[in-house]
């Protein structure tokens, strides 16, 4: 049963009838339809008691407050991931109440997995045949993977740079690879291929960015409704989230506003969004005040943290949304600090994270030393993407060498 009420564009205001499955705005202005539910409907069977007697640990557990049934997914596993208390990292920066939610362990090893699992499923529903995707790695290689399991053409666009881990995944998955030229002056060339190949071929898109697909962007909100069952919903003071093109912050503020629409939480932590100094365009319209639709991308993003160098924040709008509206905040960080982080992390915990899934960290110790984030606090780290997704880059990290980054959207 849907509780799905209708789609409405962020841009325009114009709304869609659920049933009609609409992939994106018939303006086409880049707005996002965003998916509202009747949580009326969705409060009778969604609530701390419901959830406590089932026995489903994915994403699928909470089916009520996702766009499509799981009768049209492929399970692989995904969601479920850990919420990790931390002691010898929390020992090291002074902190008692520091938890890494570690969504490395996700199928294809990165957080997309909970967003491509939702658009793939709306995908077959819809009964596509073809699907496509802009990315240089992670959301690529997860598309690929579900597309392999529910029998699907997946179309990956992916710049030049991409990482040899990435491209591993997605040969194996067997989908069709092509491969465009990088960012120039904030031009997306993965995105301008995609978008030709869905005009004349007729394909699905399904990008993890919010203005092309509206369905994914809602599968990483299950970060949030399963951190909060593993700290039997007890709150929080902030989260912390690897930024890139802003559609993981979307998710995160779109299952923060689930539960506070469903009184399962009474206040929200604040959103902190975590960018890299050489792409931090985000950032910067937060940190100064800046109208979303007055964001100057950086032209020539670069980073080591490669799966945060999307040209273009296409979710920034919800994403300023998110942090206003919880009182939080946006802090960059730079190359040095992001892989001190990947080494802490791994050395302190055990998690080896990419250097776009240990940025998160990276960004709390920054806001430690300024006194924007409180020893005494109670904080999550997302942890988004498996550092084996990119081997190259981490044994140059160890040889002491510089790495240039491809770009991912979280």
């Amino acid at each position: 049963m849907s509780f799905v009420e209708r789609l409405v564009c962020s841009k325009c205001g114009t709304i869609y009838e659920a049933g009609k499955n609409p992939v994106m705005c018939r303006k086409k202005d880049l707005g996002r339809l965003d998916v509202i539910y009747d949580y009326d409907g969705v409060s009778s069977r969604f609530n701390r008691r419901s959830l406590a007697s089932r026995e489903s640990r994915d994403i699928w557990r909470y089916e009520e407050l996702l766009p499509v049934s799981s009768r049209f997914a492929v399970k692989l596993g995904e969601g479920g991931t850990p919420l990790i208390r931390t002691r010898r990292l929390g020992e090291k920066i002074g902190m008692k109440d520091l938890y890494l939610k570690d969504d490395t362990r996700n199928p294809t090893a990165s957080f997309k997995d909970r967003a491509m699992a939702v658009g793939s499923a709306k995908a077959v529903e819809m009964k596509k045949r073809d699907v496509a995707i802009a990315s240089s790695g992670n959301a690529a290689a997860s598309l690929a993977a579900y597309s392999a399991g529910a029998g699907m053409r997946c179309h990956a666009f992916v710049p030049t740079d991409a990482s040899a881990g990435k491209i591993a995944q997605l040969l194996l998955y067997g989908a069709s690879i092509t491969r465009c030229g990088q960012v120039k002056k904030g031009e997306d060339a993965t995105v301008q291929a995609m978008l030709a190949a869905v005009e004349r071929f007729g394909y699905y898109p399904c990008p993890s960015f919010g203005p092309f697909n509206p369905y994914q962007v809602e599968g990483p909100k299950t970060i949030v409704y399963e951190l909060y069952e593993q700290r039997n919903w007890k709150t929080l003071d902030a989260i912390l989230v690897p930024t890139g093109s802003g559609c993981l912050l979307t998710g995160i503020w779109k299952g923060l506003r689930d539960l506070r629409e469903l009184d399962l939480i009474s206040t929200y932590p604040r959103i902190v969004a975590v960018q890299p100094a050489g792409n931090q365009a985000l950032v910067r319209a937060i940190q100064k005040g800046t109208p979303f639709d007055r964001i100057i991308p950086d032209p020539y993003p670069e980073s080591v943290a490669g799966g945060l160098l999307d040209p273009y924040p296409w979710d920034g709008d919800a994403a300023m949304t998110g942090v206003s509206k919880t009182h939080g905040t946006g802090v960059s960080v730079g190359d040095r600090d992001i892989l001190r982080a990947v080494r802490e992390m791994a050395a302190s915990e055990g998690i080896f994270a990419e250097p776009s899934g240990a940025a998160g960290l990276a960004g709390l110790e920054k806001l430690l030393s300024e006194g924007g984030i409180r020893r005494d606090e109670q904080v999550v780290v997302l942890v988004t993407g498996s550092g084996l997704k990119e081997p190259d880059r981490v044994i140059g990290m160890l040889e002491g060498k510089g790495a240039g980054g491809s770009r991912e959207r979280p």
